[in-house]
């Protein structure tokens, strides 16, 4: 990538609904080869998707819960079941395997603590789990999906 691309990245991250001429504009290129780097950003998978950023207390989704996993179990089976088992929770938004004390983070997204110990109640009626705990977020200081594109 050059540092034309990362600027297009840049403005697609802010807002990927800009028409192509206005995108083309601000990086200095005609809409065609503008067009076709974006085209070829996202066959390399350089750009996933394109989506809509929903605000979580207008869709009833606005506490968010970091919940940390301990297993005492670290097989191959064991993991699989795990994590096919957060992929069917619409609630969980990201799962991570960590290092370090804990096994997973989990992000979720309820809509009250009644959602939330449903949500713990599905998970761990799913796969055993040696600890689950959950922290639970007051404010939201800064939230973006937008990496830092270097100009490098």
């Amino acid at each position: 990538m050059d540092r034309t691309d990362r600027k297009i990245l840049a403005i697609l991250q802010e807002d990927a609904s800009l028409p192509v001429a206005e995108i083309a504009k601000r990086v200095n290129l005609s809409q065609t080869p503008c067009w076709r780097r974006i085209q070829k950003m996202e066959a390399a998978g350089i750009i996933q998707r394109r989506v809509a950023l929903v605000d979580p207390d207008a869709v009833g989704a606005g506490l968010t819960v970091f919940v940390q996993i301990q297993s005492a179990d670290h097989s191959a089976e064991w993991m699989a079941q795990f994590e096919a088992a957060v992929r069917a929770l619409p609630q969980v938004m990201e799962v991570f395997r960590m290092a370090g004390d804990i096994d997973y983070l989990l992000r979720a997204a309820v809509g009250s603590m009644a959602e939330y110990d449903n949500l713990y109640r599905s998970l761990i009626a799913t796969v055993p789990i040696k600890t689950v705990t959950s922290h639970f977020a007051i404010e939201r200081v800064k939230s973006t999906t937008a990496y830092p594109v270097a100009e490098g």
